[in-house]
């Protein structure tokens, strides 16, 4: 059979996102992952006053703005080595955990699991219970996942003002205190959560789940009780699993992870160790080993994208992003390669966790490597975790209500400099890094979570981790590639936060 390339406009993702794909006698043989609109942030902060970046920057998504002002603000601070008070940092991180909270649901149910509900499925077993809980704007858990995935959000209006778009950060602190009143309005908010998670995610209680260290112990949970294997993660695993999702879609086996919510009493100047609530690193797949990250070996490649070339991987204080479209064959995208060492690396929850040490990832990993399954799995798992978090930053905020939430910088401290602001956002690693001259920022360069995931071929000619990922998937229907959508969406892809579709000819959209 000859080769056949088709082209994916993948929808259900935040963003836009096609994919090409050669395949041949049903096989993908080749990919191009394809990030098909330039907005340019970084070219609009350059010139601005350093403090514009706080405000800027969370309008980069509409999804994690609180993460991409977390970042900026950490920059901001590291530069002039602000101190900031310990409130301050719980604050940051509550709500960051709530917004991750409401990414990591609306991913799941809204757009990962609706493709269980695929008419191609409905001879399989599985294909009415999936229909009763994934079904869109019917199943429970999908109904379940927009009220409670908006309940969450509740806490960032609390302390923010409003979601999203928020502008409550700024070096030294945030601007709203933490009031008993504010305190008493987010714990009754987590609670609902926790016990919402309870009822209808795991079917037990949080303790026990999360008290599961290793793969045999989780499986044999599942089949404990009915509340188990028919809660949602339990529908999850099960028609996961049927469907091979366990098998696929491994990619690149680096992983990176920039640690998860500064502890509190820790993120002081001079800000050149931070500790963090979940250990920051980099998995070294070749040694099976978790590394002490280290910035300086990030690089971005831009040989297959439309920039103005260089020579190379060039760190994000070295980096460009001028748009060069000169449409070609061997450029195909808005998306840069970034790469760690020159090694194609992931992220997201599974690197989080894994790297993070968490004991069942860490076990269902050794068992069956980064697969499908696990990369979701790992995602609606961290929900619990952060739940957890929420509950305890609640009430050490509790304990210190009366301590500052916000420390005036120095007089003459907004100096220039270079600094880097690096945390977990919802999808993985985000990094922020910004050079400011005679006042004003000089360079401004942001490496999302989905642009380490997303990125093309570098200049070694390397394939991204997507594209890697899907490289050797058969097919059933290459009229109807399901299996793209399974790998590519539990990324949870955000390339931008436009428009949806940018038909360029006569093409596949992939959807419900």
């Amino acid at each position: 059979m000859a080769m056949q390339t088709i082209d994916i406009d993948l929808n259900r993702v935040e963003g836009d996102l096609e994919f090409q794909l050669d395949v041949e006698e049903g096989v993908v043989v080749d990919a191009r992952c394809i990030g098909v609109m330039y907005r340019g942030f970084e070219q609009i902060l350059i010139g601005r006053t350093p403090r514009d970046a706080v405000v800027i920057t969370p309008r980069v998504c509409g999804i994690c703005g609180t993460a991409h002002m977390y970042s900026g603000v950490l920059a901001l601070e590291q530069i002039w080595q602000v101190p900031v008070p310990p409130n301050a940092t719980r604050i940051r991180n509550l709500c960051l955990m709530a917004e991750t909270i409401q990414s990591d649901l609306r991913q799941t149910f809204l757009m990962f699991t609706v493709d269980f509900c695929n008419p191609s499925y409905q001879k399989k077993a599985f294909f009415d219970e999936a229909l009763t809980v994934f079904e869109p704007f019917k199943g429970k858990c999908h109904l379940e996942a927009l009220e409670y995935s908006k309940k969450i959000l509740e806490v960032v209006a609390i302390f923010g003002g409003q979601w999203p778009h928020s502008s409550y950060m700024l070096p030294g602190g945030v601007v709203t205190e933490p009031t008993t009143r504010r305190i008493i309005e987010c714990t009754d908010l987590v609670d609902q959560l926790i016990r919402w998670y309870e009822r209808s995610i795991i079917g037990c209680s949080l303790s026990h789940f999360l008290s599961l260290t290793t793969a045999d112990d989780f499986f044999s949970w599942l089949e404990e009780k009915p509340e188990h294997s028919q809660s949602a993660i339990g529908y999850l695993t099960r028609i996961s699993r049927e469907l091979g999702l366990h098998e696929i879609g491994l990619g690149a086996p680096n992983m990176i992870s920039y640690g998860a919510y500064c502890i509190p009493e820790q993120w002081l100047p001079p800000y050149t160790a931070p500790q963090h609530l979940v250990e920051s690193g980099f998995y070294n797949a070749a040694t099976q080993s978790i590394e002490t990250l280290d910035h300086q070996k990030i690089n971005e490649h831009v040989r297959h994208s439309w920039y103005y070339p260089y020579e190379g991987g060039l760190h994000p204080w070295q980096g460009e992003t001028i748009p060069d479209y000169i449409p070609s064959s061997d450029r195909y995208t808005w998306t840069k390669a970034p790469r760690y060492e020159e090694k194609v690396t992931q992220t997201g929850p599974m690197a989080e966790l894994l790297i993070g040490r968490n004991p069942l990832t860490t076990s269902l990993y050794s068992k069956e490597n980064g697969n499908t399954w696990l990369r979701q799995f790992t995602r609606i798992y961290r929900v619990g975790e952060n739940l957890l978090r929420m509950h305890k930053t609640l009430m050490d905020l509790a304990k210190y209500t009366n301590d500052p939430h916000y420390e005036h910088p120095p007089e003459n401290s907004e100096v220039d400099g270079a600094g880097f602001g690096l945390i977990q956002a919802a999808r993985g690693s985000l990094g922020h890094w910004i050079k400011i001259k005679n006042g004003v920022i000089e360079k401004y360069q942001i490496v999302t979570p989905t642009a380490w995931n997303a990125s093309p071929k570098d200049s070694i000619g390397q394939r991204g981790h997507w594209e890697e990922s899907v490289i050797g998937l058969p097919l059933q229907d290459p009229d109807n590639p399901l299996e793209i959508g399974h790998v590519v969406r539990s990324h949870d892809p955000c390339l931008v936060c436009t428009v949806h579709l940018l038909p360029t000819g006569k093409r596949i959209t992939y959807g419900l």
